[in-house]
């Protein structure tokens, strides 16, 4: 059975103090009160990451990601953090190809496929990020937008490498405008997505992907998009900064 994951994007925010706090209310609450066998996974900022590796260690069902990685190895790059820098810290995950990488940094799906390999030449699990804009979704095929998406920097990667891969549909239109797709809306990407591998790399393989819904997921509208037979759980934005919300969040997995 594909994995169920719950995992919070902190993007820029909470200073270390703040994040720490945080990160210790999810723990005892995850701890207390979550018992689906959801896997949780905290991606707060750079600064915080050996901290936070700290403060989850030996928790069974608790991961800690990053935002981003570099699609170099190393070297006169200012500013930038390689994959090999991440897996030395004890970071298991890494969220790529997020639509905020894209729009602001112009991040490129050949960028994007070199990010992947080197994440997973590292022994880091990628959070594969896709989605499309209001402006796709109203104008555009959005379907093919988002499998071309998927093709351009993930299909050169063996089945094997695929298999049990995370992806994270992102409804662009549906981030901080508070918008979110409806649960036959998600369901519907999800699936078209899960095909798409299905295509490439046979059912079984499609199968055992974990599909996140990335939209602005929050207590109140989880439960049902998290009943879909293709949504495997959520990449959290706004919601994985307020411990209650968010644990309520993966309770409802």
């Amino acid at each position: 059975m594909r994995k169920q994951i719950v995992a919070g994007n902190w993007k820029m925010n909470k200073t270390l103090d703040q994040g720490l706090q945080l990160v210790s209310e999810i723990v005892n609450m995850v701890q207390d009160e979550v018992h689906n066998g959801a896997l949780v996974v905290l991606c707060p900022p750079f600064t915080h990451l050996q901290s936070v590796v700290h403060l989850t260690k030996g928790r069974t069902n608790v991961f800690v990601g990053a935002q981003n990685c570099s699609d170099k190895v190393s070297g006169a790059f200012t500013g930038e953090v390689s994959a090999e820098m991440l897996a030395s810290l004890g970071v298991q995950y890494v969220i790529l190809g997020h639509s905020e990488r894209r729009e602001y940094f112009a991040e490129t799906n050949a960028q994007l496929a070199a990010k992947v390999d080197l994440a997973l030449a590292n022994g880091l699990k990628p959070i594969f990020c896709c989605g499309e804009t209001l402006f796709q979704r109203q104008e555009q095929d959005y379907k093919a937008l988002v499998c071309e998406q998927l093709t351009e920097s993930l299909f050169h990667l063996s089945a094997d490498q695929i298999t049990g891969f995370v992806i994270a549909y992102e409804p662009i239109w549906a981030i901080g405008t508070g918008l979110t797709a409806s649960k036959e809306q998600a369901q519907e990407m999800h699936l078209t997505i899960r095909d798409h591998f299905a295509a490439k790399y046979g059912a079984e393989v499609a199968a055992s992907l974990s599909i996140l819904y990335g939209g602005s997921a929050k207590p109140s509208n989880a439960p049902e998009l998290f009943a879909n037979p293709d949504v495997d759980g959520g990449l959290i934005g706004g919601a994985s900064l307020l411990s209650r919300d968010f644990t309520d969040i993966v309770k409802a997995l």
